[in-house]
Formats: C-alpha cells, sequence, structure tokens
C-alpha cells in the first residue's frame, strides 16, 4: 500500500501542533496516526508529539501475528498508553497542565483494518465513488446533534463546534473507539486534523481524491490547498492511504 502525508501550519497559527506517522510495520501492516494537539503555550505540540511517539514506539513493538479482528483490544491498550503518557507528562509540569490530543489511527492488512481515534480528527473511506466517514466526533455539539437538539445546518456553524468531550491525555483513563473495516484493492483511506474537516465540505474532498490520472501525493496536497483557500485557520494534517495492488518497503514517514 501506498502512504502521503501532508501538514500546514495554515495561515493564522503560529505553531504547527498536530503530529503525523504514516510506515510499514512486520506482519504486513500499514500504519497511519494523526494527531491534533490542544493546550496552552506550545502545550499542544507537545501532547501531540508525545502521543504519536508513543503510539510508533508501540505499534513497532507490537507482535502483529494475530488476525486484524482479534486485535482490537491490543490496540486500545496501545491507545491507553499514550494517554497514559501525555497525562502523567502534565501531571509533573506545570507548563503542561490540561494538555491534550485527538487522535484517530488506522492499521490495515490484507482485506480488513481497524480505526482507533479519540476527538474530532477524522478518518474517511473512499470507495467507487462515495467518501464514507469512518469515525464519530466527540464533541459537545455533535452529542446535541445526536439528541436533536440542533440541526446538522446548526451544528456545522456552531460556535462551540470544536469543544471535545473527549480528548487523549486531559483524563487519567480514557477509552477509545475502535473500530473493524473491511478493505478492498482500489480503496482510499484519508485521516485528517478538522483543520481540513472544518472547513472543507465532504463534496470538496471527493472531488479532490476522485482523480485517478493524479499521484496520491498531489491529491494530498491539494486537500491541503483546499483548506488554506476556506481560511486556514487552524493546522491542516492529512495522510492518505491507497491499496494499488503493489507492495512498499518498511519504514516511516512523520511530520
Amino acid at each position: 500500500m501506498l502512504t502521503v502525508l501532508r501538514s500546514h501550519v495554515g495561515k493564522v497559527r503560529q505553531v504547527n501542533e498536530d503530529q503525523a506517522w504514516c510506515g510499514v510495520l512486520p506482519g504486513a501492516w500499514t500504519a497511519a496516526i494523526v494527531a491534533d494537539g490542544m493546550g496552552g503555550h506550545r502545550a499542544g505540540d507537545v501532547a501531540s508529539s508525545l502521543a504519536v511517539d508513543s503510539l510508533v514506539q508501540s505499534l513497532q513493538a507490537w507482535e502483529h501475528s494475530a488476525a486484524v479482528a482479534d486485535s482490537v483490544p491490543k490496540l486500545k491498550e496501545i491507545i491507553r498508553q499514550a494517554n497514559k503518557t501525555v497525562f502523567d507528562t502534565a501531571a509533573l509540569n506545570d507548563q503542561y497542565h490540561n494538555m491534550g490530543t485527538t487522535v484517530v489511527m488506522a492499521l490495515l492488512r490484507g482485506d480488513a483494518g481497524l480505526i482507533g481515534h479519540i476527538g474530532d480528527s477524522r478518518a474517511y473511506r473512499l470507495r467507487e465513488g462515495r467518501l464514507e466517514l469512518l469515525t464519530e466526533d466527540h464533541t459537545l455539539v455533535n452529542e446535541l446533534a445526536k439528541s436533536g437538539q440542533l440541526s446538522p445546518q446548526e451544528a456545522a456553524h456552531h460556535p462551540r463546534k470544536n469543544v471535545l468531550t473527549r480528548a487523549l491525555g486531559t483524563d487519567r483513563e480514557v477509552e477509545a473507539d475502535v473500530r473493524l473495516i473491511d478493505w478492498r484493492s482500489g480503496d482510499v483511506l484519508l485521516l485528517c486534523s478538522d483543520g481540513l474537516s472544518g472547513l472543507v465540505e465532504p463534496s470538496d474532498v471527493l472531488a479532490a481524491l476522485e482523480q485517478p490520472e493524479a499521484p496520491l501525493d498531489q491529491q494530498a496536497q491539494q486537500l491541503i490547498d483546499l483548506a488554506l483557500d476556506a481560511g486556514g485557520d487552524d493546522n491542516i494534517t492529512v495522510v492518505l492511504v491507497a491499496d494499488d495492488g503493489r507492495a512498499y518497503a518498511a519504514g516511516g514517514e512523520s511530520a
């Protein structure tokens, strides 16, 4: 599988608090991670960096022989360990008090995969012209929309739409959502921070990805450009994974 990662600080922020990683792991797994940090001065980028480093270290040390469906508990444990790393660091350093981060990650192998997430960074799957959202935002506004207190239109433009109900590192214990997905040749997986999903309509994301003649890195850059053109008021991070039937060397890419 082919992976591409792009990240941009945006037009407003001075620091990029997003962190991401993608690569191939032992056992023919392909992994991708996006984290969007939050907190006081520089605490957000510390939180997201700690989380991604912890997740990558755990994944690289993991014995990946189990079937994908049997790996759900292990993935939850890896995310819990990352939560402990961020929480403990914040507890020992006043300057990092209450820092936290979103996390969305994917593990893919063969015809199946796992999606794990906390917060409002998202995973989408493009299949046969349809873009499907694979995650559910852990936000106050999404909870209000689910209960019928807000319409989809009201939720999309609510002034508190970025208030999280769940984040990694802000509490001693946290529960990640982990789901099993099927995976086919020709599928494209998109992981992104809300710097993309909060500004760019899904129809425009779909149009950027539905360009079979365009290389994957060009599609990723077009998504970044769409978010910048829409205002770029947040950090923007995009990871694309495509199954084109070829094998690629083990390694990793981070940003």
